[in-house]
């Protein structure tokens, strides 16, 4: 790569999806939604939504894994492993588990309805120090930080403030191009 920058590849914040941290699991698939029908229809969608405090500063994010994980509340009372990847129980223990813990029991559509008025603070993970990367530093580095920290996105930040997100599937694209550059 010839030292692309970050924000050359991030989707600034107002293109992003956003939540206030008041809102709730219904009004962030709205808004999710309503981000993407804007999006470039030749880029990856997006797949979280970041949660935004009183004064618009990015407090969490909301993945796809988190609202699976809120759906059926019994996750969070049993500490179940959020995004642990070298956990992988057979299909005997996934079994048992749902049978003994009482796991998806109740129809899919009753859970949906429940977890939709949830408040989107309660199935959010906050950002972490190691999910920030500064506009200005080279993919490279990006690179280097996703695939360390096993993280989907990165937030771009111009000093203290977020300026965007640096998606995981961005990254790959523009690899994609630099691979098929390479045969020409």
């Amino acid at each position: 790569m010839d030292s692309a920058k970050v924000k050359e590849l991030m989707v600034p914040l107002p293109q992003y999806a956003l939540v206030s941290e008041d809102a709730s699991l219904y009004e962030a698939v709205l808004a999710l939604e309503e981000a993407q029908r804007r999006f470039s229809p030749e880029r990856a969608r997006h797949r979280s939504i970041l949660v935004i405090d009183r004064n618009n500063r990015v407090v969490g994010k909301v993945d796809m894994w988190d609202i699976l994980r809120g759906i059926e509340p019994r996750y969070r009372e049993l500490g179940i492993p959020g995004e642990d990847p070298d956990y992988s129980p057979g299909s005997g223990y996934i079994s048992a588990m749902l049978k003994t813990y009482g796991l998806w029991r109740r129809p899919l559509e009753d859970m949906c309805g429940k977890a939709g008025i949830m408040n989107v603070r309660e199935i959010m993970h906050p950002v972490h120090e190691a999910q920030y990367i500064g506009e200005n530093s080279p993919v490279e580095e990006a690179i280097h930080q996703l695939l360390m920290g096993r993280h989907q996105s990165l937030l771009v930040t111009r000093g203290d403030d977020v300026v965007g997100i640096l998606r995981l599937s961005d990254v790959f694209e523009e690899i994609g191009r630099h691979i098929k550059s390479s045969r020409n």
